[in-house]
């Protein structure tokens, strides 16, 4: 027995040696073998990098199953293992064909979905990190199920893995912080006309806290795409926080268009967080699936029509915009990259004529000429041009991204006047604004050391957020300091409180330099907005009070100048003052003596 398992192990790394010649691709597993696992859409992964595989779990029993649990199937990996550890040294080759990811001691831990009734899915996810050593491929993913009680089931799952470049592109989910979409709940369900209102379950997987989260639904107009009507301007839930491992309940009611078609289908969400309250943005992936139900796919059965023939295909095959970034109340050109993207069929007398995205009744894109329409002559297969209109975006409009549609009307040789429509979609920014209210300074002279309180409001006018507001003081006579005011909601004010410390005498008119920032959604600092205020700064006062026997003097403080001989002088003074009072003493005594004998002599003469 032992003779024959190692000769499957010999034949198994055999087949793993020839399969790992670099730049191979491994056959892809058949996906519709499987009994309850869907990947919806090709799953992909770079080496070196974690990855995470987004599965729907759909219960095609016939009952309900309880205690459904999916993991990654650790009796695969550990054949691997064994077939590459029973071989020769010279053969011991492991190219990850059977398990394509590194094994951690989490790597195997199940996936718990619960119960799912008869007929219903569920959407879940598994995370891990690709080898490092894998040749650019596809590879089959192992999955084991159960399905309750002892019941297990094997099934996989198709992977294409690339080489990893060794940077991280922008969006991808691989930072500081996943979340997981959809876990531990049904699909959502909903019929049309019905309004559907369910709940997203957003968890944060990471063990570390998101800040200033926005859940951002995307959308499209195209229904087979998006199923709902978009009857609101924003789809975008805020959270200030979502702690490490903390499930949050995202409610939505939408209403469901009337064209679409039942089955399941794929929202996609952007989640834009910080990892500190200061950090900065950061962006994260994430699909969940509802379901509905309204008419089915028409068969084409219908008879011949005079018009179903081959016409041209015109779609857009980019844009830009002049500038780059188109502010609200500014004029912008925009060029629209038109391209008939048939192979063999040209377009001729084709109208393009644009029509603006509008809120409460009002086109957010306008045109300054009359007419939003443009004609082109011809456009042959695969020919692109280039198509340019100046316009004009509502001075009123919130910050976030607007449609342009194109309605296209055009000729084909076997189809006259055939019409399409496409659209683009345009990001517009507003201006941020903030002034200031009355700058209070409290005292506005002081000396060197000595402090002053500064204190005034910042009231935000415009119409964004602004983030991150700091305040400078900088000046030739003061120490710089800074003080930070925090977020200011459009519409609201924040306060300014600061002390502000003399550090050198004013030789000039005293003005002082108050630099106002803030950060933008991107954590982008802003130019600094400067206002003045008015501050005397003096020497530090040594005036002599008089009262030195109150106060203490320090004992190594020697007089100067004049005040070296100021006991001296008290004392010549004070004995100039007694002779002079003694002599005035004699004069009057001796004027006195003779006055009396004068008057003696008067009374002897009588």
């Amino acid at each position: 027995m032992n003779k024959v398992r190692k000769g499957v192990l010999w034949l198994l790394t055999l087949v793993m040696i020839i399969s790992a010649v670099p730049g191979s691709a491994f056959a892809q597993y058949d996906v519709s073998q499987n009994t309850y696992i869907d990947a919806r859409k090709t799953l992909s992964g770079k080496t070196g990098e974690k990855t995470t595989l987004n599965l729907i779990f759909t219960n095609k029993a016939g009952y309900d199953l309880k205690g459904v649990a999916v993991m990654f199937d650790k009796g695969v990996a550990r054949d691997e293992f064994e077939a590459t550890s029973d071989a020769a040294e010279e053969t011991a080759v492991s190219n990850g064909s059977m398990f394509p990811f590194e094994i951690s001691s989490s790597t195997f831990d199940a996936k718990i979905l619960g119960t799912v009734k008869q007929d219903s899915s569920k959407t879940f996810s598994l995370t891990a990190r690709v080898r490092r050593d894998l040749s650019e491929g596809y590879y089959t993913v192992p999955l084991l199920i159960k399905t309750g009680g002892d019941e297990f089931r094997r099934e996989r799952v198709n992977i294409w893995i690339t080489k990893s470049s060794g940077t991280t592109a922008s969006g991808s989910t691989d930072g500081t912080i996943q979340f997981e979409l959809g876990e531990n709940q049904s699909t959502p369900f909903g019929t049309y006309p019905s309004v559907m209102d369910y709940n997203m379950n957003v968890r944060n997987s990471s063990e570390l806290t998101a800040f200033d989260v926005n859940i951002r639904m995307t959308l499209d107009q195209d229904s087979t795409k998006f199923p709902f009507d978009i009857n609101d301007g924003n789809y975008t839930k805020h959270y200030d926080r979502i702690g490490g491992g903390e499930t949050v309940a995202v409610p939505y009611s939408l209403s469901i268009r009337k064209e679409v078609y039942s089955g399941y289908y794929p929202i996609a969400f952007t989640i834009e967080y910080r990892d500190s309250t200061e950090g900065d943005v950061q962006k994260a992936q994430g699909t969940f699936y509802v379901k509905i139900q309204n008419k089915e796919k028409e068969e084409d059965t219908k008879e011949f029509n005079a018009n179903d023939r081959t016409k041209a295909r015109l779609i857009v095959d980019g844009f830009k915009t002049n500038p780059e970034t188109v502010y609200a109340g500014d004029e912008f050109e925009l060029t629209l990259y038109m391209k008939n993207a048939s192979e063999n069929v040209a377009a001729s007398n084709i109208l393009f004529s644009l029509e603006s995205e509008k809120v409460s009744d009002s086109a957010v894109f306008t045109t300054d000429s009359s007419s939003s329409a443009i004609v082109v002559n011809s456009l042959g297969a695969g020919q692109t041009t280039d198509v340019k209109v100046k316009m004009r975006a509502g001075a009123w409009v919130d910050q976030r991204t607007y449609s342009l549609t194109i309605n296209e009307k055009y000729d084909s040789p076997e189809f006259k006047n055939a019409e399409e429509k496409v659209s683009v979609n345009i990001p517009v920014r507003q201006e941020a604004r903030l002034n200031t209210g009355t700058i209070d300074i409290m005292p506005d002279s002081i000396s060197v050391g000595s402090e002053t309180n500064v204190m005034f409001p910042i009231n935000n006018t415009g119409k964004v957020l602004l983030y991150n507001v700091m305040v400078n003081f900088v000046g030739d006579t003061i120490q710089q300091t800074s003080t930070y005011v925090g977020n200011i909601k459009p519409g609201e004010t924040g306060n300014v409180d600061a002390m502000v410390t003399g550090s050198a005498a004013t030789a000039d008119d005293g003005k002082i330099k108050v630099l106002i920032t803030y950060e933008d959604e991107n954590g982008v600092v802003s130019d600094p907005i400067e206002k003045e205020i008015t501050l005397t700064v003096t020497e530090a006062s040594d005036i002599d009070t008089g009262m030195e026997d109150i106060g203490v003097s320090p004992a190594d403080a020697a007089p100067q100048g004049i005040a070296r001989y100021r006991r001296i002088i008290i004392g010549a003074v004070i004995v100039i003052l007694a002779a002079g009072l003694t002599g005035a003493v004699i004069i009057l005594k001796k004027r006195k003596m003779k006055k009396a004998e004068a008057e003696e002599g008067v009374e002897d003469e009588i």
